[in-house]
């Protein structure tokens, strides 16, 4: 069913206004009353969901890239949210509606294997409750092997993958093809395969839905169609050159590499704690984690994406955004024997200039031509 109305944008912002005031101090219980009063004054459970919920969320997640949250904050803040969204999915109106939409079929719902932003994926499953269909809903992280296992045993008619890092797409992939080398057909969502389902279309799915209510029009029209059992895999073949594999296998190594070498490069690491060598490593992992996903996906904008996105963070926290450039240089001299990866590292390089903050773009070392 497509909903052809929708609340007015400023009783909407009315509950979201309180409820951001109970989300920000972690405060569950009146973020719960809330929400059930909105349901007790008539407030549609699918548009509470959606058009309040679900925006709260990513005013989290933009809170913390501000630097204006903290990390604790950040996921004291979902965990409320995840609680509120079950308390709106047991109230009396959300189950009236869904028993008055009852209609054929069952659906799963599952967060691909190492993803666990499970919220976006569990909005779907309540959506789709609130359209009358059964759901299995599988939360974050399910191995591939067990989600398989899953659709043999209950026969869906669809699946739906959820994925908000692009860093698991690789993983993703494996999981598509094999839901589908079982008749079941592929409705993929969430930030990671791109705004526009690029990577969903790449990664071969059946289907790609910006959102939920998206996602539950879509498959309101009808069930997707089944793939072949026997699906032919069409490899990428720009995977050829291996130098996916290679950063994949090697990227333990590529850190050392790293962190050895901006120690010599950068003085103001001989004074930091062990916390923040650790911190400095994950953020290597990260920035290699994106090399190797931009890699398999043959897609530098990606790769120069994310590192726009680091710029900006880093920049909010007061972090030399500079520092990143020597990082970028260290990993090329490891990465000389393949091509594709060197050239997304001297893109991702020019990104970065072009990002920092003007006062620093021409900071000792770093000459406004250097990347001529």
């Amino acid at each position: 069913m497509t909903r052809e109305t929708r609340p007015s944008g400023g009783k909407a912002g009315t509950w979201a206004d309180a409820l951001w005031e109970t989300l920000i101090i972690g405060d569950e219980y009146a973020a719960t009353d809330i929400v059930m009063t909105a349901l007790d004054d008539g407030m549609d459970p699918e548009d509470l969901l959606l058009d309040v919920i679900a925006p709260l969320q990513a005013r989290v997640g933009r809170e913390w890239a501000a630097n204006r949250i903290t990390v604790a904050q950040e996921h004291s803040a979902t965990a409320v949210n995840e609680r509120v969204i079950g308390a709106v999915a047991h109230h009396p109106a959300a189950r009236r509606r869904a028993r008055a939409e009852e209609r054929p079929g069952k659906i799963a719902v599952a967060c691909i294997d190492g993803e666990w932003h499970a919220l976006p994926a569990r909005l779907v499953a309540e959506i789709l409750r609130l359209r009358g269909l059964r759901v299995d809903y599988l939360g974050a992280q399910v191995p591939t092997p067990h989600l398989i296992s899953h659709l043999h045993r209950t026969g869906p008619e669809a699946v739906a993958l959820s994925s908000s890092i692009a860093t698991r797409l690789p993983t993703a992939h494996a999981a598509i093809t094999a839901c589908q080398a079982t008749g079941t057909p592929v409705l993929a969502g969430g930030a990671a395969f791109g705004h526009d389902g690029r990577y969903a279309a790449l990664l071969g799915a059946d289907a790609w839905a910006p959102d939920a209510r998206a996602a539950a029009d879509l498959l309101a029209r009808g069930p997707l169609p089944k793939p072949p059992v026997r699906r032919v895999i069409d490899d990428l073949p720009h995977l050829g050159d291996q130098a996916f594999a290679h950063v994949t296998r090697a990227a333990p190594s590529l850190i050392r590499h790293v962190l050895s070498g901006l120690e010599s490069r950068l003085p103001a690491m001989a004074d930091y704690s062990d916390v923040q060598r650790d911190r400095t490593a994950e953020d290597l992992s990260h920035l290699v984690d994106f090399l190797g996903t931009a890699l398999y996906l043959d897609d530098p904008d990606l790769f120069t994406g994310f590192m726009a996105w680091t710029v900006e963070i880093l920049t909010a926290r007061g972090v030399p955004a500079r520092n990143l450039l020597p990082a970028l240089d260290l990993l090329s001299e490891r990465l000389t024997d393949y091509p594709r990866a060197t050239d997304l590292l001297a893109r991702a390089r020019r990104t970065v200039r072009e990002q920092m903050p003007a006062p620093l773009r021409g900071a000792p070392g770093h000459t406004p031509d250097e990347d001529a």
